[in-house]
């Protein structure tokens, strides 16, 4: 899946090696390779991963009304989109599929503004 973080119009990095203890040799089965904001899911044990669990990796906080320290208040909130549709509820416990496109946009929702549907993977994706 690849997630997009856009803060009042602004994109946000993803970073590279969520999930990845190169000290330690230990991966995530929710991880970054790079900064792409590709999300990979390498497990040995097959099940549904949540968006939520990939905060946790990335050690940001998400809930209905926050991501990392950023509140929804004074006329801001926080939108998530997945594949171009908006999602109601905790953004946290939104699964994640193959190929989603999910976006957390905070701020004031803007006229026009873009919120991605798709992402172009690469082919070994």
């Amino acid at each position: 899946a690849h997630l997009d973080v856009i803060v009042d119009g602004h994109p946000v990095s993803v970073p590279a090696n969520i999930g990845i203890d190169r000290t330690r040799r230990l991966i995530s089965p929710l991880h970054t390779h790079d900064a792409t904001g590709v999300m990979h899911i390498e497990s040995p044990v097959k099940r549904q991963f949540s968006v939520g669990e990939f905060f946790s990796e990335w050690q940001v906080s998400l809930s209905a009304d926050n991501i990392g320290a950023l509140r929804a208040a004074d006329g801001k909130s926080l939108r998530v989109f997945v594949n171009g549709r908006p999602q109601a509820g905790n953004p946290a416990a939104i699964a994640i599929a193959a190929h989603d496109e999910i976006v957390a946009a905070y701020g004031a929702a803007q006229p026009g503004e873009n919120i991605p549907a798709t992402y172009a993977f690469p082919a070994d994706e």
